[in-house]
């Protein structure tokens, strides 16, 4: 298995929602996050929504900043695996 950081990709909004605005990094650089913890917070033209841990590990790297427009299956942030 390799050390590499993993990709983690923008989530689908659902309902036609192809885009959101980031407004929050929750877990900066560095932190350690297991499954299902909060990583940023976006904004649809809809609601606010959590974009949640998919597994555990140390953030490596956020590849956005806050005001970006992300688009669903961007790659959001960067992983290192336990």
């Amino acid at each position: 298995m390799s050390d590499a950081p993993v990709d983690m990709h923008v989530p689908s909004f659902g309902h036609g929602l192809g885009e959101a605005l980031l407004v929050e990094w929750v877990a900066a650089v560095g932190d350690r996050v297991e499954r299902g913890d909060v990583i940023a917070v976006v904004e649809t033209d809809k609601a606010s929504t959590e974009i949640v841990a998919e597994r555990g590990g140390q953030v490596a790297a956020h590849t956005a900043a806050v005001g970006t427009i992300l688009k669903s299956g961007e790659v959001l942030y960067q992983l290192a695996a336990d």
